[in-house]
């Protein structure tokens, strides 16, 4: 984990964040040789649609198939 000086981060803080993105190693901000702040990346990002809803939700039965049966559909009359 690095270690960086509060004067340090301010000067270079839009560079450090982009590291911690993209490396996703945290940084510890320290003042007069003391840590007062951590820097982490934010938790992964779900960009997949699919699973979004795991754990939350629960399907029963089939999703699939119509509600009403095609027989009963008036475009088919």
């Amino acid at each position: 984990m690095k270690v960086m000086r509060a004067a340090d981060f301010r000067a270079r803080c839009l560079k450090v964040m982009d590291r911690v993105r993209a490396t996703r190693e945290p940084v510890i901000i320290t003042k007069r040789g003391k840590p007062v702040a951590k820097l982490v990346p934010v938790g992964k990002r779900n960009d997949d649609i699919f699973g979004g809803l795991e754990g939350v939700i629960e399907i029963v039965g089939d999703i699939e198939s119509p509600a009403v049966p095609p027989e009963d559909w008036e475009a088919n009359r």
